[in-house]
């Protein structure tokens, strides 16, 4: 865990804001509060966090959207928004705006801890984004585009091998079928949610007990 982190809050629901900095703290992270955008944008500057939370519905002239592309014009520190419902246009305008993660209200206060963890261990390797990815026996590398176990290639289609790589790089996280399909398959992509279950019994049938893919009913799927 990244302990002693500091962690940008942006959301106006006190009762929420609340909640994620009791959790933060717990979990070891520094925190700082904004609850409007205009704020959090001035706390960036002043305090140089090293993650930011962003809430969709701010008050005032600038809601989540406007102060993620302003944020994205000063720095690439890592964003998740946290958004009231899980409607297509906030995770899409999101994840376009340069967005990291982003978390549906209501959401578990230790899932979001977890996201917050993931995110970090994904900014802090960016330098190092070509590096193999390694999940017991299974080798995912990056800059081959090839999987292997115990060091013999295994042979993917596209989708199953950015399937694959995104649940590698989100290890121990459930991934909804929703996140799966926008990281791996791109937001611009429509079709079936249920492809997903697909290429994860694919996947299962092409590594078998080498890899430990969990189905976390009715949320997704994770790496384990």
């Amino acid at each position: 865990m990244h302990e002693k982190a500091l962690v940008l809050v942006v959301e106006d629901d006190q009762n929420i804001a609340d909640l994620v900095d009791l959790y933060l703290r717990k979990n070891g992270y520094q925190t700082i509060r904004a609850d409007n955008g205009e704020d959090g944008l001035a706390a960036l500057s002043a305090r140089r966090p090293e993650l930011v939370l962003l809430d969709v519905g701010l008050p005032g002239e600038m809601d989540g959207f406007d102060v993620c592309r302003e944020l994205r014009s000063r720095s690439d520190v890592p964003v998740i928004f946290m958004t009231a419902r899980d409607d297509e246009v906030d995770r899409v305008m999101g994840l376009k705006f340069g967005a990291d993660d982003y978390v549906v209200k209501p959401f578990s206060p230790r899932e979001l801890v977890a996201r917050v963890e993931a995110v970090l261990r994904r900014s802090a390797g960016r330098t190092d984004s070509t590096d193999p990815v390694q999940v017991g026996d299974v080798v995912v590398d990056l800059e081959a585009h090839e999987v292997r176990v115990d060091g013999d290639p295994v042979e993917l289609t596209r989708r199953e091998y950015d399937l694959l790589r995104t649940l590698a790089e989100h290890r121990g996280l459930t991934l909804s079928r929703r996140q799966l399909l926008d990281r791996a398959w791109g937001t611009d992509w429509i079709g079936d949610e249920r492809t997903v279950d697909v290429h994860v019994r694919q996947l299962r049938a092409k590594l078998g007990r080498h890899v430990d893919l969990r189905t976390v009913r009715g949320v997704g799927y994770r790496l384990a």
